[in-house]
């Protein structure tokens, strides 16, 4: 079996046991499964689950995916891909929860590969997981990166500190000065050795169940008004923000012609903006924003 197809394969089962374990912690809803083919080459299986007893919407994609022209957001300063054929295969998943206390979660990992004239010109894994809370708990936050930290260990010292900063960079909001959330890990351009960036796509992959399955257990029953499900809908208007504004997986898709149902499906199912939103002062509300700063959570 070649490269790709291991990582293929890795991919396949990882959607299909993450699929599992949320229809499990939801207890009511299951996905449902559209299958698709791009005419450009490969295609993809996009499994929602909606209205759900913990989950408003939980997309997870699978992808595979080539073709033979990149497009700007990829090529750009990669003199080796001029001309070259491309194929890519990948993960990725956002779930918005119904409860405000339960936070919005993303993660993706993804491998590509470049050939010209039969020979690999390039091939890189990329990937993470964020976590965007509306109300957040300290010892939810720690959980999450603990396990980040974790599965990072094994990669050398240096690679939850370094995964952990591109995630804060990258999931940064500049025209709202504030991070998405309150990050996790990123990583692009891995491509050092194919067996240790293989292991390490699989650690992150496997690692993102670890960290969300015990926040879904603490805050699926947390009661909430009202206001906390109308600040949580305003919140969401920052996740579009991000998305539509400077995702790269979203402008990759959209620019090399793909799937625009599959592409969005990150986009949460409600959301409303407001002029001029202030919270008050001392509430629930206004403590996030102390939240969407860069921090060291573990104390290291």
């Amino acid at each position: 079996m070649n490269e790709f197809d291991r990582v293929r394969d890795y991919l396949t089962g990882l959607q299909d046991r993450i699929c599992g374990a949320i229809e499990q912690a939801d207890g009511q809803a299951h996905f449902i499964e559209d299958r698709w083919q791009r005419a450009e080459g490969g295609g993809g299986r996009t499994r929602i689950l909606r209205d759900g007893g913990v989950f408003e919407q939980a997309g997870i994609g699978f992808s595979d995916v080539a073709g033979t022209r990149l497009p700007p957001s990829a090529s750009a300063n990669r003199p080796e891909l001029a001309g070259a054929s491309w194929r890519a295969c990948g993960v990725s998943l956002v779930f918005h929860p119904s409860n405000p206390y339960l936070p919005t979660t993303h993660a993706n990992v993804r491998y590509f590969q470049a050939e010209r004239d039969g020979e690999k010109v390039a091939a890189w894994f990329g990937g993470g997981f964020d976590l965007t809370p509306f109300y957040p708990f300290d010892e939810d936050v720690q959980h999450w990166h603990r396990v980040a930290h974790d599965l990072c260990a094994p990669f050398g010292n240096t690679r939850y500190a370094e995964h952990k900063r591109w995630c804060d960079e990258y999931f940064f909001l500049k025209h709202r000065n504030e991070t998405r959330g309150v990050g996790g890990l990123f990583f692009d351009d891995l491509h050092g050795d194919f067996d240790a960036d293989f292991a390490y796509l699989r650690a992150v992959g496997d690692g993102f169940l670890d960290a969300y399955l015990p926040l879904v257990e603490r805050r699926k029953d947390t009661p909430y008004s009202e206001r906390e499900r109308e600040f949580q809908l305003y919140r969401r208007g920052r996740y579009v923000e991000f998305n539509l504004v400077y995702d790269r997986g979203t402008l990759f898709g959209l620019q090399s012609g793909g799937r625009s149902e599959s592409i969005l499906m990150s986009l949460p199912p409600r959301v409303r903006w407001e002029y001029g939103f202030q919270p008050e002062t001392g509430s629930d509300e206004a403590r996030l924003a102390a939240y969407l700063v860069p921090r060291d959570w573990l104390g290291e």
